[in-house]
């Protein structure tokens, strides 16, 4: 790597900031760069001075430049207008998923070029390699708990030829090492588990500012259809939720679909959440072309299940049916489906 040159996605996180030190290291000319995401969007706050005064602190530290990349337009366009849109269309976004593919590895590559940078890194937990016809493949973290491959399958085959992930073969442990012996400050810093643009938790009222509207309520209904109540907002509920519904049945209850045509909210019991087979769209294969016959994978059907058998087969040149061989529970429209052959991605949809 010593005659390419880098760029750096620097979030101001411990992770983003070992990946800049281990790029450095191979030999690359690096240049670090924060992506500026909500600075135009009032409604989402904006990147925390902390974040990027750490981000650029380590970077002065590693003696690299350091960009920062005003990115908002694309962000608001592409992630918050789809996560607000899912939402409102009754299903259930994953707005990294989406940021990978036209922010972090979409514009964010377009920065690179236009700095003059061959590659960019990030601190994702994954592999990148190349099998033996060229093709470029994601694999699973050597850290399990930290693994974000379910967060990657949307990436495209260009994408990955111009990515580097240095973490992969890395413990979450090991990087704060790291991190520790190098002297970063932000060494130590927790890892941020809120939705970015909306760090309070609060999506409901996210929307309702965003979209300047307010949710009517509608009606509960069971599998039948019968009317069981009064809801508070069909954006106020997702499928598998127990608790927050507001009336009391007597017997465990649960969300198990929502219609937006009809404004209604399904309940039912536990056992009604549990499905055998599903159908997505938005397909991206990246370790094959397509499916030219059923085949056997695992499965996670969001971001923290464990992987379950099933069988697949390619219903067009976008869609996917998927059939498990254990019913999954609270299967979520808007979620990402995404299939692996052991540590490698094989690729993934979004469920219907």
């Amino acid at each position: 790597m010593q005659n390419e040159s880098v760029l750096i996605a620097m979030s101001g996180g411990v992770d983003s900031s070992v990946a800049a030190l281990l790029i450095k290291q191979s030999g690359a000319s690096c240049i670090g760069a924060t992506m500026r995401l909500l600075d135009s969007l009032p409604l989402c706050g904006a990147l925390s001075n902390d974040d990027v005064s750490d981000a650029r602190r380590v970077a002065e530290q590693l003696e690299i430049p350091f960009h920062a990349a005003e990115l908002s337009e694309p962000f608001r366009r592409c992630v918050v207008d789809y996560f607000v849109d899912t939402y409102l269309a009754g299903g259930t976004p994953n707005p990294c998923v989406e940021c990978n593919r036209t922010v972090k590895f979409g514009a964010f590559l377009d920065v690179a070029r236009s700095l003059g940078c061959d590659r960019l890194a990030t601190g994702h937990y994954a592999k990148i390699e190349r099998d033996v016809n060229g093709r470029y493949l994601i694999k699973r973290a050597k850290d399990d708990s930290k693994d974000q491959t379910y967060v990657l399958w949307q990436l495209s085959q260009e994408q990955l030829a111009r990515t580097l992930l240095p973490l992969g073969d890395y413990t979450k442990d090991e990087i704060r090492e790291i991190a520790t012996a190098n002297g970063f400050c932000n060494a130590h810093r927790k890892d941020s588990q809120d939705i970015c643009f909306i760090p309070d938790g609060d999506y409901v009222g996210f929307i309702e500012r965003y979209t300047q509207k307010s949710f009517p309520a509608g009606n509960f209904v069971d599998l039948d259809g019968n009317l069981l109540g009064q809801h508070q907002g069909m954006l106020r509920y997702t499928v598998g939720q127990r608790k927050g519904l507001g009336i009391a049945f007597g017997k465990p209850t649960y969300v198990c679909a929502k219609d937006a045509s009809t404004n209604t909210v399904t309940l039912g019991d536990n056992d009604a959440l549990f499905r055998r087979d599903l159908t997505a769209h938005a397909v991206n294969l990246i370790a094959i072309e397509r499916f030219d016959a059923p085949i056997r994978v695992q499965v996670k059907v969001r971001y923290a299940a464990n992987p379950a058998w099933a069988t697949v087969e390619q219903t067009d040149a976008d869609r996917i049916r998927l059939c498990f061989d254990e019913p999954q529970r609270a299967i979520c429209p808007g979620q990402s489906v995404v299939l692996y052959d052991g540590d490698i991605l094989i690729g993934g949809g979004v469920i219907d």
